[in-house]
């Protein structure tokens, strides 16, 4: 891809350098509530061996002892090493440039389409984060909360990208990221709130179903991008749509279910099969229409 040169977001924030746990951010209004508790402790020949270990968990094994207090949900520092920040740093860069670019065709193919377009924020961060939808880790991948209208990327997904799912390269990144703004075009469209609702009355197989759908046209939506991103910016080369469909493939429900247990249950599908993935990416990128992108 062809991006060095083109505008970067003001719309990115930055948290890879906060420290988060489940349940709480390490601070020291966080260590003050607990001097009480480490009083207490100090008191006790028991309670200085415990102070102990966890001076040594803390500084030496970089867990965070606080986690353990807070419900032992999390028994480490959240905060992913990085392994060369130069390569980090321009991955979030390319990252600003890519949803730069979202904002752009975005506002464009709604305003062709007689709607309006908001702009999303994306927030980088390391190992967990809060979110509007709530605490989450780097392992359940990206995601987009739609409560506060926010995209969520640790750029470890991108290496994950490329060692276990085989799909490295730019456009594999730019596709992940459009993929999540497409989430955002469907809640400014009011199609992720229609769902939820819908949902209310289905059998989980059914809302498996209808969630497929929601993702297949988010896979279509990033076509979209992708198709005015070559139109607009020039940043297509060849060989990226190929990029792209490897990632679309490699996450496809049936692939993972092959690699993970064996074999493959269709009802539990919630983003759709390899074939549809790919199939949804093109839809979009040979049409660069909206209308092509509809749930049926």
């Amino acid at each position: 891809m062809k991006w060095e040169d083109n505008r970067r977001s003001s719309n990115v924030e930055d948290r890879r350098d906060e420290t988060q746990n489940f349940g709480s951010r390490t601070s020291g209004g966080s260590i003050l509530s607990l001097l009480p508790l480490i009083r207490t402790l100090l008191g006790t020949k028991i309670g200085r061996i415990i102070l102990i270990i966890g001076v040594l968990l803390y500084f030496v094994f970089g867990i965070n002892p606080l986690s353990l207090i807070d419900g032992g949900v999390s028994t480490q520092t959240n905060q992913t090493k990085v392994v060369n920040k130069q390569i980090d740093d321009r991955q979030a860069e390319f990252v600003s440039v890519v949803l730069a670019q979202t904002e752009d065709i975005w506002r464009e193919v709604l305003r062709k389409n007689g709607l309006s377009y908001s702009d999303a924020k994306l927030v980088l961060f390391r190992g967990a984060v809060n979110s509007g939808c709530g605490f989450a880790s780097s392992q359940v991948g990206p995601f987009y909360c739609p409560l506060d209208k926010k995209v969520y990327l640790d750029l470890s997904f991108f290496d994950e990208l490329a060692r276990k799912y085989k799909a490295p390269g730019e456009f594999a990144q730019a596709y992940v990221v459009a993929h999540e703004i497409g989430h955002h075009v469907q809640n400014l469209l009011g199609t992720l709130n229609k769902v939820e609702k819908a949902k209310n009355s289905l059998s989980k197989n059914e809302q498996n179903v209808l969630q497929v759908k929601v993702e297949l046209q988010a896979d279509c939506y990033s076509g979209i991008w992708a198709y005015y991103s070559k139109k607009m910016f020039g940043s297509i080369e060849e060989g990226d749509l190929e990029a792209g469909l490897r990632a679309a493939s490699a996450i496809g429900d049936d692939t993972l279910q092959k690699q993970s247990q064996g074999y493959v249950v269709p009802d539990s599908f919630t983003h759709g099969s390899s074939q549809q993935r790919m199939e949804a990416l093109k839809k979009g990128f040979y049409s660069g229409d909206l209308k092509t992108c509809a749930i049926n």
